[in-house]
């Protein structure tokens, strides 16, 4: 039997993905940072710089949050608009 999908919910797909596009991030913005905070501390003149602040491991992520929740709210949105005129994401089942 073939389905489609005739509407995506923007808030709880939004939390779901913000969620987890967050916390994958911390894979990636932990070891960047323990990286950075084991960099020299001078510019290219020498002269001595600041060290990367600790909140900026927490900005990231933060940013990921934000910004998957608003990118999938806005792709919900398209796709349901979107169904009107080409039809939905359709996918086959089979009972066993």
């Amino acid at each position: 039997m073939k389905v489609q999908i005739a509407r995506l919910s923007p808030h709880q797909n939004a939390k779901v993905f913000a969620v987890l596009t967050a916390l994958s991030s911390l894979i990636f913005a932990i070891p960047m940072f323990v990286v950075f905070l084991m960099l020299p501390e001078v510019n290219a003149a020498g002269k001595p710089t600041n060290a990367p602040s600790p909140a900026m491991a927490f900005l990231f992520p933060f940013l990921y949050l934000v910004m998957g929740y608003v990118m999938t709210v806005l792709g919900c949105w398209f796709y349901n608009f979107m169904f009107k005129y080409l039809g939905g994401i359709e996918y086959e089942t089979r009972e066993q």
